[in-house]
């Protein structure tokens, strides 16, 4: 229940989202993003205009400590200008390897505030660990096989491949990768913002189930990482033992 009440909330924020909205298209971690819009609410009242605008030279020079860059960044990613969104932009085109992803939540940022100040509308960006491309969202899909599919034959792993990458293109998405490990099916795909995800992937497994029951109803979902095949394992043993 609490599942369901939480899909649908995710689904009502999604429909009312704007036509206009832009998707953070790199992989960053999502604590390393709480973490730096927690890190710009703290300093950013605390420093003039004039003061960061002398600074921006800073990000070039390799004598500067990194956790001072890192505080340039935040303040100039809050600067209404575009020459500081050209620094920023030309930074994070070779950053310091410490602040490679600090600089893409930087650059993301300065790009909404000039956007915001030029349109005189305030801009939606969705962030997430797996990002996207354009208006599509990149999740990590895993189908499980039911306790009559250990091990996925060569004719189920076909009908998988097959029917995901139909229903995905159908749907206006793209299927990055798919792989396959006993009985689960991990796969990397992209779908529109606004794609029903419960009606795609239950459509998904009700037509390979057709063919012998061998998938599960529930699978494991998220655009915040790739988990590896431990952690997979350890997700389904933790749900396990909490049906029980």
């Amino acid at each position: 229940m609490e599942e369901e009440n939480i899909y649908k909330r995710i689904q009502e924020a999604i429909s009312s989202l704007p036509e206009n909205f832009s998707i953070l298209e790199e992989q960053v971690d999502v604590e390393l993003q709480m973490e730096y819009f927690n890190y710009g609410r703290d300093i950013k009242s605390g420093f003039d205009e004039e003061m960061i605008l002398k600074h921006q030279a800073d990000l070039f020079d390799k004598d500067i400590p990194i956790e001072e860059k890192k505080n340039l960044l935040v303040l100039l990613a809050s600067q209404e200008r575009v020459d500081v969104f050209r620094t920023i932009e030309k930074y994070a085109k070779n950053p310091d390897p410490e602040l490679r992803e600090w600089s893409i939540l930087a650059l993301q940022e300065s790009r909404m505030v000039i956007q915001s100040s030029l349109m005189d509308e305030q801009q939606v960006y969705i962030s997430t660990g797996l990002g996207g491309k354009g208006q599509l969202l990149r999740y990590f899909v895993v189908f499980i096989g039911n306790e009559n599919a250990e091990v996925y034959s060569k004719v189920q792993q076909k009908l998988i491949r097959t029917e995901l990458e139909f229903a995905v293109k159908n749907n206006n998405g793209f299927l990055e990768e798919i792989s396959f490990n006993e009985n689960l099916a991990i796969s990397v795909l992209l779908l529109p913002v606004k794609s029903d995800i419960q009606v795609v992937f239950s459509s998904i497994i009700n037509e390979c189930n057709q063919y012998g029951d061998f998938v599960r109803q529930d699978i494991i979902i998220t655009n915040v990482k790739r988990m590896s095949i431990e952690e997979i394992k350890e997700f389904m043993n933790r749900e396990n033992n909490n049906d029980e």
